[in-house]
């Protein structure tokens, strides 16, 4: 009996450590945080030995200002998708903010903009304001906050929202920049995650100035996979283990241009890095 009460006190106790160790990080955005969290970051964490639980709010398309509205009305409007500490995905639809927020005592609550916005500084400020509000009274002040910095579109992107940034990519990109940068200021991130920069990074390299599926949501291998590097190494301080996982799809290469172009982007998070994985010329381009 002894042995038996012994057992279970340490099995108690295992479950306790592990619990407090996890990392829990909630996206509220759309199919670019979709992009960004839903694929390959869990792996790299567990490959890193770093337990996580992964959340992502999500609404196509879905700016600030109608994150705020759905906060502001309680409204069930999302697709709530968890990863959960074993790396098992369960997906609850017509979810509100509210729900999700109390689900799990997150962490760290990720902001950011719709893609044809993120430019656009005037959209960011008073939904940002207000969303930091909400969540802060649903928390009690509990979580943490990211910004998550997204990416340019594809030079050849159809998207509507390209022709805002007169349909050229580095447009979009410079404005992106400035508008996060201003964003640092506008409540007390915590943590930015600068995946645009990182993309923009490995579009320097033999991967070309692409990286999407249709223009503008990431490629489904290497772009999400950069995109994940990114958040490993904001979230847990250290480059992304791309020696240990890599998407069976992406080549060793591939994974370490992935690694290393998420890694100069934390380091220098607002401008274009060379990074030593471009060894290749871009007329070698993948052609996705």
């Amino acid at each position: 009996m002894l042995l038996l009460v012994m057992a279970v006190a340490c099995s108690v106790h295992a479950w306790a450590m592990n619990a407090a160790d996890t990392l829990r990080v909630l996206a509220i955005g759309n199919s670019f945080s979709e992009d960004a969290v839903e694929q390959y970051l869990y792996e790299l964490a567990a490959a890193a030995g770093k337990p996580v639980v992964i959340g992502n709010m999500y609404i196509g398309g879905a700016p600030l200002s109608l994150h705020w509205e759905n906060a502001q009305g309680d409204k069930d409007a999302y697709s709530y998708r968890k990863i959960d500490a074993n790396g098992k995905k369960h997906t609850r639809e017509q979810v509100s903010i509210r729900t999700a927020l109390r689900d799990e005592p997150w962490d760290y609550v990720s902001l950011q903009q719709a893609s044809p916005l993120s430019g656009r500084f005037d959209s960011y400020a008073q939904p940002i304001h207000a969303l930091h509000r909400y969540i802060d009274s649903v928390s009690e002040g509990t979580v943490k906050y990211s910004w998550h910095q997204t990416w340019a579109y594809a030079p050849s992107s159809t998207h509507e929202g390209f022709a805002a940034y007169g349909k050229n990519q580095q447009t979009m990109y410079r404005a992106i920049m400035e508008a996060s940068r201003k964003a640092q200021a506008l409540i007390p991130f915590d943590l930015l995650i600068p995946s645009g920069t990182a993309i923009q990074n490995a579009r320097m390299t033999f991967l070309g100035d692409d990286l999407t599926r249709d223009g503008y949501h990431l490629d489904l291998h290497i772009g999400r996979f950069i995109a994940a590097c990114t958040w490993f190494e904001a979230l847990f301080g250290q480059q992304a283990p791309v020696d240990r996982y890599r998407p069976e799809q992406v080549t060793q290469q591939e994974a370490d241009v992935a690694g290393e172009a998420a890694h100069a982007a934390i380091l220098q998070p607002f401008a274009v890095s060379a990074i030593a994985a471009s060894t290749t010329s871009h007329s070698n381009a993948r052609h996705r």
